[in-house]
């Protein structure tokens, strides 16, 4: 048994997470991997509204302006001393290279002032275990990620084992809707926007699906997207117009169909316990509730997390660092950002 492994089953665990990865700054302080003590989130959008997305530059910008001060409010909030930490888990990638850079060195500074351990943390897998902090996960389970640049289908045997089956092939979910909801007069982020359209429609403009080859677990949603302008083009070419929400309607139904229909199909496949709904997306109504409805349908069992841990924040990425934790693997201090940091080559080592 190594030092690490000593040390964490001598008494509670706290990690101090830190998430930089893309416009939300966030500090959180975990206990176990479960209990939160602190999360912090300071939310870039309503700066980056005004050039329609997110501008890396001044992504990084805010992350430095905002990150020491909630370091220290998360440790103050957590009811613990810095000196009682146990590690300090940073997100290394996936993300924007110069906001991962923010979270990193900062995460560094406090790890070498304390002299505490660093571990280098997956976004995704922060995601996936994000349902560990409201629930007990169970194996082999199934995770459907959804974010604004990830749309995944991943298999996990056992904790901590990561196995991608499918992925999207160009755009991600999140990706999608900002460009609809962009083509449909909405404001960023546009995805809340479309949600709410959709489920307001008394009409919906049909649209198709995209399932690829027979048995693929990959997804696509360009082609959807082009058939969203088209459609909007040709209302236009023929001086009509068409209700945004009905469009809205046609665009998410056929998200939705497909995202749902191929993750219940994996799960059946892989005899996964449990399938997880994780990433920002997860915090749509449509998807959730037809997530929910087919499983309730099929027997399954359904976690989504609060709508607090769907969206980027420091506790999920504090829950993923357990893992590795608890078997003593951590980073070195000259760990580097990685934005194509892979999550089957950050799975656990030892079981």
């Amino acid at each position: 048994m190594n030092e690490l492994s000593e040390q964490q089953q001598s008494g509670p665990s706290y990690i101090l997470a830190v998430e930089t990865s893309c416009d939300e700054t966030s500090v959180a302080v975990v206990k176990d991997g479960q209990e939160v003590l602190s999360n912090l989130i300071s939310s870039q959008i309503e700066t980056h509204k005004a050039f329609g997305g997110v501008v890396p530059e001044v992504a990084s910008r805010k992350h430095v302006e905002v990150i020491t001060l909630m370091m220290e409010q998360a440790i103050e909030q957590s009811g613990i001393r810095p000196r009682d930490l146990s590690a300090i888990a940073v997100t290394q990638g996936p993300g924007l290279v110069g906001a991962l850079l923010v979270g990193i060195v900062a995460a560094k500074t406090l790890a070498m002032a304390l002299g505490k351990p660093l571990i280098g943390t997956h976004h995704i897998a922060g995601h996936i275990y994000a349902n560990r902090l409201t629930n007990e996960l169970q194996y082999p389970a199934m995770a459907l990620v959804v974010s604004g640049g990830h749309t995944e289908l991943v298999h996990m045997e056992s904790e901590g084992k990561f196995k991608l089956i499918g992925r999207t092939r160009d755009d991600a979910v999140g990706e999608a809707y900002d460009k609809v909801a962009r083509a449909l007069g909405c404001p960023y982020p546009g995805g809340p926007h479309v949600d709410r359209m959709a489920s307001e429609a008394d009409q919906v403009v049909p649209l198709p699906r995209v399932w690829l080859e027979a048995g693929s677990y990959d997804f696509s949603l360009s082609g959807l997207k082009s058939a969203v302008l088209n459609a909007l083009n040709q209302a236009k070419m023929r001086g009509e117009t068409l209700e945004p929400s009905a469009v809205a309607r046609g665009f998410q139904e056929a998200v939705v169909e497909v995202l749902v229909e191929k993750a219940v199909r994996a799960v059946r496949e892989y005899g996964s316990r449990q399938l997880l709904l994780c990433g920002g997306v997860a915090a749509n109504r449509g998807l959730r509730s037809a997530l929910q409805e087919r499983c309730a349908k099929e027997g399954l069992e359904l976690l989504i997390p609060p709508m607090e841990y769907c969206t980027d924040n420091a506790a999920m990425i504090g829950a993923a660092a357990y893992l590795k934790w608890q078997r003593g693997e951590i980073s070195e201090f000259d760990a580097k950002a990685d934005p194509g940091l892979s999550l089957e080559a950050w799975s656990v080592q030892s079981v």
